[in-house]
C-alpha cells in the first residue's frame, strides 16, 4: 500500500514538531545546566570535591581570629562547618553582619592554591535565620543543635 501525499505531509509535520520539541528541551536543559550554582560545604572543599575554576557556593560559619584586612578592599578569613575549613579572599565590602563566628554563604571560585576567591559574601540578616545549606552542612558536621544560634 502506498502512503498517500496527505499522510506524508502530515507523517513529515509530526516529525518536525517532535523534532523541534526535543531541541527545545535540550535548550532548555543545557542553559539551565550552565546557569546552576552548587553549594558545597567546607568539609567537601577540604576533601577536594571542587575543581579549582568551577564556580559554586561555599557555606558554613566565619572562623574564629580568622578575619585579616589586606590592601584596600581586601579581605581574608575562613569558613568552616567544624570539619573542614575553606580559606576565603574577598575584594569588596563585607556585610554589616559579617563577624566570626557568624552564619556566611560565599559565592565564587577556588584558585589553583586552594583559596576560595569570593565574588560576593552574604551574612544571615537576623538571629533567627540561616540559609538551609549552610544549616545542613552544619548539622552533618555537628556543629548544629536545633533552636541555639552557633
Amino acid at each position: 500500500m502506498a502512503m498517500s501525499a496527505k499522510k506524508r505531509r502530515r507523517l513529515w509535520f509530526a516529525a518536525a514538531i517532535v523534532a523541534a520539541g526535543g531541541l527545545g528541551g535540550w535548550l532548555v536543559v543545557w542553559a539551565l545546566g550552565s546557569n546552576t550554582m552548587f553549594f558545597r560545604s567546607p568539609t567537601d572543599v577540604a576533601n577536594q570535591l571542587v575543581q579549582p575554576g568551577v564556580a559554586f557556593r561555599v557555606g558554613g560559619l566565619v572562623g574564629d581570629k580568622s578575619i585579616r584586612q589586606g590592601k584596600g578592599a581586601e579581605v581574608h578569613f575562613t569558613v568552616t562547618d567544624g570539619k573542614g575549613v575553606v580559606p576565603v579572599e574577598f575584594h569588596g565590602v563585607l556585610p554589616a553582619l559579617f563577624r566570626e563566628g557568624q552564619g556566611v554563604v560565599a559565592t565564587g571560585k577556588l584558585n589553583d592554591g586552594g583559596t576560595f576567591m569570593a565574588d560576593e559574601v552574604l551574612a544571615k540578616h537576623d538571629e533567627k535565620y540561616m540559609p538551609p545549606e549552610v544549616v545542613d552542612a552544619l548539622k552533618k558536621s555537628g556543629r548544629w543543635q536545633e533552636g541555639q544560634n552557633p
